[in-house]
């Protein structure tokens, strides 16, 4: 007797119970085992890793743009500070450089301070049930490894964030004040959508890797490369709905967002782009967890597959001839069915005497006397059927008793009091199973529980990239605004209302914003289709309401902060503004 250790419990609030015998060593299939958390997880490891690493993908490209955007604030000015540096004698090397030292050195004191906050709250972090339980407080620690690469990592991001936002001050000394109309993004920006969602098809047809580490260095890049092409194609989208604004409206607030969108569509679509990633990865990571549940989830209540009990012979030992008749006696138990192996074939299906058929399962061929049977009358993936006719077999009736025994079917009425007293019969009967004694949806139902609370904690790494990217909307649409101070200015002295400008900023900022998010959404659920359809098979399961008012709910808060913006463009329009600049 003893207590089970921490090391031992994935859970504080787990309950866990280890029985076991002096004879358990010489149990057919046991194992000796000197170390606990070896086994494999319960969630294939290429879900797990894919699910994941998508997410984290999706949480750390809003951080990056987030840092490039907010590096852009009051850009104007700064642009200006640079390229008179250049008209001094800097070099576009020295320019990068600076402007890289000043992003990271930002970056690194926010991540000093992100540590410091890790360890001032790990224990409330601990407390917190993400994937539906606690964590104990030494789990929430970080290796040596994983501080240095975010110690590094966060500040090398942010300075290449930095650079290429400032990519323009590069072109002259006077690159500022001799600005060009950028070309038109072209539709080769498709071409890293395209190859994503090739690479993704491509599987549906042909071979995938059999390990979990060979598919998922298959399926992840597919989904980086649709990532990197949605970024890519956003300005291509904004220029379309700028054009699409165009032709539908004759408005002067709309004739003015959409000239602005078409003369720099890249600046258009840098305040969304946030936005658009996070849209996508919810809707793959939504798509691909609720449909796995969907297909892999516990039996229904009074079904066939939950009144079924089966077990598995650990070594073809024929049953002991008592135990269907204590079974059968069972207050409960409908029918007792005693399958055996089949000899051209070492597992599923097994053999059964048509008479010991039970009718809710099906029957036998007209004639047959030996049956061809799934392993508990229910075949993988399908449901029991009464009207299936089984496959006739050519074992002789008397050669079929003398065939080792490869499972038990136990029907009952579904109440769990004789469920659980069939399971314990089975267990004393034979207590080196090859397989525990289980209803059909068991090992199921907690593959899908487990997949639940991974769900879970990609919700919140989700709502977190979505506060992100709304941290950066707000960041774009207000660096925009000092951007633009002076033409704003002027139109205000030219007799344009503030109304009339308001309506241009929320117009430049929403168009495009719900363009890119129904191409997110509609490229999330295709790429989750095909990584379904390829990987497991499965049809995509639509999510439940909860997803679109997620959506909803994030498209109105981005409209919120789009609306928070606008008391800034009257206070910096005024006539003062033109006169001093």
């Amino acid at each position: 007797m003893g207590t089970v250790g921490d090391a031992a419990l994935p859970s504080p609030d787990s309950l866990l119970l280890i029985a076991g015998n002096a004879g358990a060593a010489d149990l057919p299939g046991a194992v000796p085992r000197t170390s606990v958390g070896a086994d494999a997880p319960a969630i294939p490891a290429t879900f797990v890793n894919l699910i994941m690493s998508v997410i984290v993908a999706g949480l750390l490209f809003p951080v990056l743009i987030f840092i490039g955007t907010a590096t852009r604030l009051n850009a104007a000015r700064r642009e200006q500070r640079f390229a008179a540096m250049r008209l001094v004698g800097a070099t576009p090397w020295q320019i990068s450089v600076v402007a890289a030292i000043e992003a990271a050195a930002a970056a690194l004191a926010g991540t000093a301070l992100g540590f410091v906050l890790f360890l001032a709250f790990r224990d409330s972090l601990a407390s917190i049930p993400f994937t539906g339980d606690r964590f104990f407080t030494s789990d929430m620690s970080l290796s040596l490894r994983d501080v240095l690469i975010v110690a590094a990592g966060v500040p090398a991001g942010a300075a290449l964030a930095a650079g290429v936002s400032l990519r323009r001050v590069r072109v002259s000394p006077l690159g500022i004040a001799r600005r060009a109309t950028p070309r038109p993004p072209s539709w080769f920006r498709l071409l890293p959508i395209a190859l994503g969602l090739g690479e993704l098809a491509f599987f549906l047809l042909g071979p995938r890797p059999q390990t979990s580490g060979g598919q998922a260095a298959v399926f992840l890049p597919g989904l980086l490369l649709v990532m990197t092409g949605l970024i890519l194609a956003g300005p291509l989208l904004t220029m379309l709905s700028a054009r699409f604004m165009v032709r539908r409206s004759t408005r002067p607030a709309t004739l003015i967002a959409a000239r602005r969108l078409a003369d720099n569509p890249k600046a258009g679509f840098r305040a969304i782009s946030g936005i658009m990633l996070a849209l996508f990865i919810t809707t793959v990571a939504t798509g691909v967890i609720t449909t796995i549940v969907a297909n892999r989830g516990q039996a229904p209540a009074g079904s066939l597959e939950s009144r079924t009990v089966s077990m598995y012979s650990p070594d073809g030992t024929p049953l002991p001839d008592a135990t269907p008749g204590d079974l059968r006696s069972l207050p409960g138990v409908l029918s007792v069915s005693q399958l055996r192996r089949n000899p051209e074939k070492y597992a599923d299906p097994g053999l059964v005497a048509c008479a010991d058929i039970p009718a809710v399962y099906g029957r036998c061929a007209p004639g047959a006397a030996v049956a061809v049977v799934a392993g508990d009358f229910i075949p993988w993936r399908e449901s029991a059927d009464p009207d299936r006719i089984w496959p006739t077999s050519a074992v002789p009736p008397d050669a079929l008793t003398r065939l080792p025994m490869e499972s038990v079917v136990i029907l009952t009425d579904g109440a769990a009091a004789t469920i659980e007293r069939a399971r314990t019969a089975l267990e004393l009967a034979y207590p080196g199973y090859r397989i525990a004694p289980n209803v059909t949806g068991d090992f199921e139902s907690d593959f899908a529980d487990t997949l639940r609370g991974w769900q879970q904690l990609a919700d919140v790494v989700i709502i977190a990239s979505l506060a992100i990217a709304g941290c950066s909307l707000a960041v774009s649409v207000v660096g925009g605004l000092t951007e633009r101070k002076r033409p704003f200015s002027l139109l205000r002295l030219s007799g344009a209302p503030v109304r009339v400008l308001r309506r241009v900023v929320a117009l430049e900022t929403a168009a495009p914003l719900l363009v890119v998010a129904v191409v997110a959404i509609g490229m999330g659920f295709l790429a989750a289709t095909l990584f379904l359809q390829a990987q497991m098979g499965y049809a995509l399961v639509a999510p439940g309401a909860g997803f679109y008012l997620v959506v909803v709910a994030g498209l109105a808060a981005c409209l919120a902060i789009i609306a928070s913006t606008m008391p800034l463009l009257e206070r910096i329009t005024g006539p003062e503004t033109a006169r001093s600049e």
